[in-house]
């Protein structure tokens, strides 16, 4: 029975290994083809580079102005997550600790606009955006990431809410505290498990989003690192290396991000879940 056992988690380990090996496969791609000249990789895109170009990021670094393009990035999604963060877990707690119909009706609407394809929503959204000078605007593009992102966000903290005991909130409000600080000293502090989820989840979607960003910011100056790595993607000409170097530019920050966070993402999300 035991060595039945050890065979199977071997064989379970040799296919899960081969799996990682095939999801790195673009990861190698992109990497490799980063250093290469152009004709290199029109020639074979899959060798390694006879030598390597690293001139690649210099000139990248200076023709998108990466700088820029980074402090644009980070702006949107550090303010993003800061509303986020503060919008949903307030609506969640609200929703949760006030059970009523009306809390039932408006947590299904939420979770309902989950569904709901961007697609469907884009051109009302410019029209409506343009109206109210949303458009071409980096916090206007701030405030549509509050209305696409609360949804997902609210529904974690939904779950996540009802493991905080409501006996603690009650001990606190008898002492004096009022419901603003019975939230912000007692119940958000428990919910840092769930917080560092959402804000994971939301960086790695807001940092990474192209079509919102496209529709909304028209200036050169105001481009995100995706909008800035696109433009060497024309309709007639491709600058592969140049294209590639950006995206391993653009896409670096972000994978130190999750992989100091990463062990978060399954320990918030089971524990609103199962509990």
């Amino acid at each position: 029975m035991g060595n039945r056992y050890t065979k199977r988690t071997f064989v379970l380990e040799i296919i899960g290994i081969v799996i990682g090996l095939i999801f790195l496969i673009p990861f190698y791609f992109v990497l490799v083809n980063s250093v290469k000249p152009f004709a290199a990789i029109l020639i074979d895109a899959a060798a390694w580079p006879k030598e390597f170009m690293f001139s690649n990021y210099a000139k990248v670094w200076e023709i998108i102005n990466f700088p820029r393009a980074f402090w644009n990035s980070l702006v949107i999604t550090v303010f993003s997550n800061i509303g986020l963060v503060i919008i949903s877990s307030m609506a969640a707690w609200k929703m949760v600790r006030t059970p009523g119909k009306f809390s039932k009706i408006l947590f299904v609407i939420f979770v309902s606009a989950m569904v709901i394809p961007f697609q469907t929503v884009m051109i009302p959204l410019m029209k409506v955006g343009g109206s109210l000078g949303l458009t071409n605007s980096i916090p206007g593009l701030i405030i549509m990431y509050f209305g696409f992102g609360v949804p997902l966000s609210l529904f974690l903290y939904h779950g996540f809410v009802k493991t905080v005991p409501i006996e603690i909130e009650e001990s606190a409000m008898i002492d004096g505290c009022s419901q603003f600080g019975v939230f912000w000293r007692i119940v958000f502090p428990l919910l840092k498990p769930i917080t560092v989820t959402v804000i994971i989840l939301n960086t790695l979607w807001i940092w990474n989003d192209y079509l919102l960003p496209l529709l909304v910011l028209q200036d050169a100056e105001l481009r995100t690192i995706p909008l800035a790595a696109s433009s060497f993607f024309a309709q007639y000409t491709k600058q592969w290396d140049m294209g590639l170097a950006a995206l391993v530019l653009g896409i670096t920050p972000i994978i130190i991000f999750f992989l100091f966070l990463q062990k978060h993402i399954i320990k918030g999300i089971a524990s609103g879940s199962i509990k």
